[in-house]
Protein backbone atom coordinates (compact mmCIF):
# COMPACT_ATOMS: atom_id res chain seq x y z
CA UNK A 1 0.00 0.00 0.00
CA UNK A 2 1.86 3.72 -1.11
CA UNK A 3 1.37 6.38 0.82
CA UNK A 4 -1.28 8.94 0.16
CA UNK A 5 0.14 12.42 -0.66
CA UNK A 6 -0.74 14.29 2.64
CA UNK A 7 1.11 11.35 5.21
CA UNK A 8 4.28 12.22 2.50
CA UNK A 9 3.61 16.03 3.20
CA UNK A 10 3.12 15.49 7.13
CA UNK A 11 6.57 12.94 6.69
CA UNK A 12 8.38 16.19 4.86
CA UNK A 13 6.90 18.20 7.68
CA UNK A 14 8.65 16.04 10.48
CA UNK A 15 11.95 15.69 8.39
CA UNK A 16 12.24 19.37 8.26
CA UNK A 17 11.01 19.90 11.45
CA UNK A 18 13.90 17.55 13.14
CA UNK A 19 17.35 18.30 14.23
CA UNK A 20 18.68 21.45 14.57
CA UNK A 21 15.25 22.90 12.78
CA UNK A 22 13.08 21.80 16.13
CA UNK A 23 15.90 22.96 18.59
CA UNK A 24 15.74 26.55 16.44
CA UNK A 25 11.81 26.16 17.15
CA UNK A 26 11.98 25.16 20.98
CA UNK A 27 14.26 28.16 21.72
CA UNK A 28 12.08 30.54 19.75
CA UNK A 29 9.14 28.76 21.89
CA UNK A 30 10.79 29.61 25.14
CA UNK A 31 12.21 32.97 24.24
CA UNK A 32 8.16 33.78 23.13
CA UNK A 33 6.80 32.84 26.26
CA UNK A 34 9.87 34.55 28.40
CA UNK A 35 9.22 37.75 26.57
CA UNK A 36 5.63 37.74 26.62
CA UNK A 37 5.63 37.04 30.93
CA UNK A 38 8.38 39.78 31.33
CA UNK A 39 6.27 42.79 29.18
CA UNK A 40 3.27 41.14 30.97
CA UNK A 41 4.56 42.36 34.67
CA UNK A 42 6.16 45.21 33.19
CA UNK A 43 3.20 46.50 31.43
CA UNK A 44 0.66 45.88 34.54
CA UNK A 45 3.19 46.90 37.25
CA UNK A 46 5.20 49.72 36.05
CA UNK A 47 4.42 50.57 32.86
CA UNK A 48 4.66 54.74 33.54
CA UNK A 49 8.50 54.15 34.73
CA UNK A 50 9.46 53.18 31.38
CA UNK A 51 6.77 53.11 29.02
CA UNK A 52 9.45 52.40 25.97
CA UNK A 53 11.52 50.17 27.10
CA UNK A 54 8.09 47.88 28.29
CA UNK A 55 6.42 48.77 24.31
CA UNK A 56 9.98 47.00 22.97
CA UNK A 57 9.73 44.23 25.64
CA UNK A 58 6.28 43.65 24.33
CA UNK A 59 6.69 44.14 20.65
CA UNK A 60 9.92 41.59 21.19
CA UNK A 61 6.79 39.32 22.18
CA UNK A 62 4.37 39.35 19.73
CA UNK A 63 8.18 38.66 17.02
CA UNK A 64 8.77 35.85 19.00
CA UNK A 65 5.55 34.70 18.83
CA UNK A 66 5.06 34.60 15.40
CA UNK A 67 8.37 33.68 14.64
CA UNK A 68 7.84 30.48 16.50
CA UNK A 69 4.67 29.99 14.47
CA UNK A 70 6.13 30.58 11.08
CA UNK A 71 9.30 28.19 11.49
CA UNK A 72 6.58 25.65 12.56
CA UNK A 73 4.18 26.14 9.65
CA UNK A 74 6.11 24.84 6.35
CA UNK A 75 4.38 26.38 3.53
CA UNK A 76 6.06 29.09 1.47
CA UNK A 77 3.69 31.75 2.85
CA UNK A 78 4.99 30.97 6.00
CA UNK A 79 8.76 30.91 4.90
CA UNK A 80 8.04 34.28 3.83
CA UNK A 81 6.74 35.24 7.60
CA UNK A 82 9.92 33.87 9.04
CA UNK A 83 12.34 35.67 7.26
CA UNK A 84 10.37 38.99 7.85
CA UNK A 85 9.64 37.77 11.53
CA UNK A 86 13.60 37.10 11.75
CA UNK A 87 14.82 39.97 10.06
CA UNK A 88 12.62 42.47 11.71
CA UNK A 89 13.79 40.60 15.10
CA UNK A 90 17.52 41.49 14.24
CA UNK A 91 17.67 44.34 13.27
CA UNK A 92 15.62 45.35 16.15
CA UNK A 93 17.99 44.11 18.48
CA UNK A 94 20.73 45.85 16.47
CA UNK A 95 18.98 49.37 16.73
CA UNK A 96 17.95 49.06 20.40
CA UNK A 97 20.69 47.20 21.74
CA UNK A 98 22.65 50.17 20.31
CA UNK A 99 20.03 52.65 21.64
CA UNK A 100 20.36 51.25 25.27
CA UNK A 101 24.01 51.75 24.90
CA UNK A 102 24.22 55.14 23.63
CA UNK A 103 21.22 56.79 24.32
CA UNK A 104 20.83 54.90 28.19
CA UNK A 105 18.52 57.46 29.32
CA UNK A 106 15.86 56.27 26.82
CA UNK A 107 15.99 52.32 28.49
CA UNK A 108 15.65 53.29 32.38
CA UNK A 109 14.39 49.75 32.72
CA UNK A 110 16.06 46.86 30.41
CA UNK A 111 14.31 45.28 27.17
CA UNK A 112 14.14 41.94 26.03
CA UNK A 113 16.54 43.57 22.96
CA UNK A 114 19.09 46.44 26.18
CA UNK A 115 22.61 45.80 25.43
CA UNK A 116 21.86 43.11 22.68
CA UNK A 117 19.73 41.20 24.76
CA UNK A 118 22.78 40.58 27.54
CA UNK A 119 19.88 39.83 30.19
CA UNK A 120 19.05 36.74 27.79
CA UNK A 121 22.78 35.72 27.51
CA UNK A 122 22.78 37.36 24.10
CA UNK A 123 20.46 34.62 22.82
CA UNK A 124 18.36 37.34 20.97
CA UNK A 125 21.28 38.73 19.26
CA UNK A 126 22.72 35.14 17.90
CA UNK A 127 19.40 33.47 17.83
CA UNK A 128 17.81 35.51 14.39
CA UNK A 129 21.21 34.67 12.58
CA UNK A 130 21.16 31.21 13.43
CA UNK A 131 17.64 30.98 11.98
CA UNK A 132 18.78 32.92 8.65
CA UNK A 133 21.15 30.37 8.32
CA UNK A 134 18.29 27.56 8.65
CA UNK A 135 15.69 29.34 6.70
CA UNK A 136 18.41 29.76 3.83
CA UNK A 137 19.55 25.54 4.09
CA UNK A 138 15.55 25.13 3.92
CA UNK A 139 15.26 27.29 0.82
CA UNK A 140 18.20 25.35 -0.69
CA UNK A 141 16.57 22.01 0.13
CA UNK A 142 13.15 23.15 -1.10
CA UNK A 143 15.06 24.26 -4.25
CA UNK A 144 16.74 21.30 -4.95
CA UNK A 145 13.74 19.39 -4.93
Amino acid sequence: MSPSPSSLTRGARRQAMSGIGRALVAVYAVLALAATGRSFVQIVAKFDEAPLAYALSALSAVVYIVATVALVRRTKPWHRVAWATITFELIGVLVVGTLSLVEATWFPHDTVWSVYGRGYLFIPLILPVLGMIWLRSQSAREDAR
